[in-house]
């Protein structure tokens, strides 16, 4: 299943913790997500899965969920997008 990336962007918060997020599609899926990852060190990250824009199928979120969960490929190109995003801004 491939996936596009349409957006990302990663910010360090006033605490200095790795705040940012990745807008991306699945193959086959209809809705558009967004992934939020968190961070205190930028080793260990936290994440949320939302729709990006309106709400979709839930079996559909469901299914991106559990592959983020197992694929660790897809997790760190998404993170990777957004962790490029800070580059030169540190």
């Amino acid at each position: 299943m491939d996936f596009t990336i349409i957006e990302a962007e990663m910010k360090l918060d006033e605490e200095r913790h790795y705040v940012g997020h990745t807008i991306f599609t699945l193959e086959g899926h209809k809705s558009k997500y967004e992934v939020t990852f968190f961070s205190k060190k930028g080793n260990d990250w936290d994440y949320s899965l939302n729709y990006a824009g309106e709400s979709g199928i839930e079996e559909e979120m469901l299914q991106a969920d559990a592959r983020l969960e197992e694929d660790d490929d897809l997790f760190d190109a998404l993170l990777d997008a957004a962790m490029d995003t800070m580059e030169g801004s540190e």
